[in-house]
């Protein structure tokens, strides 16, 4: 395994405040200045990418800090090229870290004549290059098997653990954790395990895609507050619509915990007006300025658990203690009470 001195980050476009974060965490850990490669990152007139990295990355670890979020294509073009720099520069080994891995909905085929796409990004992926990919959340866990190559996926399930016992110290036991659909299942039930909570699904029936016919509720939410959980939240329509759902089943009080917020077209709206107390979202995606702004949104950060990751990778010592309350709290110490 390639050793230097230091860890080597570079970032792209997508997501410049996290990527600066983790860099500040990373010199927090090490004592050392960790700062972000000199790199730019710009666009001929038609559109067409162009990158060029000025520090020397000879023999260097590199790790490539880059969401493939909205504009997703952009994006993606933006870290494959970056890779592709790296690689003729000789850099050691590139790792991939995207704390939004995009396309990722397209996992499988649900209709005939549609793409896996999520496959062929993968494809490309490894084809550029990059040797390690580190993510969180991914929507769905079979995406790591498309690659060759590790494939680090990290959760945000014990960040929103510290996040709730924080939050609702004083209503643990009347918290119930929801799945708003029948397929997050098993990524409601691992958050409802760390914090001993019950759980409760929103089984959602659909006529056609974009439109739902019929919401039920299994589980008894009656005086409960309901935490609904979910990796994704694009135009909030699902989301809002579960949480009229559960308050007409006589939910006390409602509040969401979302990996990712794409919060496309109307969502910031929707969330504002909606009956939800309020909405957790992770920073694995750039906030816009309306979702800075929303009073029932609030955002927690990922930059502790990502530079813990990046340096465990460069140091050879495993990711998966990052799963455990034990080793996450002291790296979240000082934005949540003991």
């Amino acid at each position: 395994m390639p050793r230097t001195s230091e860890p080597k980050l570079i970032s792209g476009n997508a997501n410049m405040p996290l990527a600066k974060a983790i860099a500040r965490r990373m010199s927090l850990h090490r004592g050392v200045n960790v700062g972000l490669v000199e790199a730019r990152v710009e666009r001929f007139n038609d559109g067409e990418i162009f990158v060029e990295v000025f520090d020397n990355v000879r023999g260097e670890d590199m790790f490539i800090i880059q969401s493939t979020s909205n504009p997703a294509n952009d994006n993606l073009m933006e870290l494959l090229i970056m890779a592709d720099a790296l690689r003729r520069s000789s850099a050691a080994r590139v790792t991939a870290v995207l704390p939004y891995f995009g396309y990722a909905r397209q996992d499988r085929r649900t209709k005939a004549r549609t793409p896996i796409t999520a496959k062929m990004v993968a494809n490309m992926l490894v084809g550029t290059g990059i040797e390690r990919v580190l993510t969180m959340d991914l929507h769905a866990a079979q995406i790591q098997g498309f690659f060759d190559i590790p494939v680090d996926n990290l959760y945000a399930s014990p960040v929103f653990a510290l996040d709730i016992k924080d939050h609702f110290k004083d209503q643990m036991s009347d918290l119930m954790i929801v799945s708003p659909d029948v397929g997050g299942v098993a990524r409601a039930r691992e958050l409802a395990k760390r914090i001993n909570s019950p759980l409760a699904i929103v089984d959602k029936r659909r006529e056609k895609p974009g439109e739902i016919a019929e919401m039920t509720v299994i589980g008894d939410v009656t005086g409960k507050t309901c935490l609904i959980v979910d990796d994704i939240c694009d135009t909030a329509g699902t989301l809002c619509k579960a949480a009229e759902v559960l308050l007409e089943n006589g939910a006390k009080e409602v509040h969401s915990y979302i990996s990712h917020g794409v919060m496309s077209g109307p969502a910031v709206e929707r969330v504002t007006n909606s009956v939800m107390k309020s909405l957790v979202i992770t920073d694995s995606i750039q906030p816009t300025p309306e979702v800075k702004n929303a009073a029932n949104i609030r955002i927690v950060p990922t930059a502790p658990i990502f530079a813990q990751a990046i340096l465990n990778i460069w140091n050879g010592t495993s990711v998966s203690s990052l799963f455990e309350a034990d080793t996450l709290g002291p790296i979240y110490d000082g934005m949540y009470t003991p």
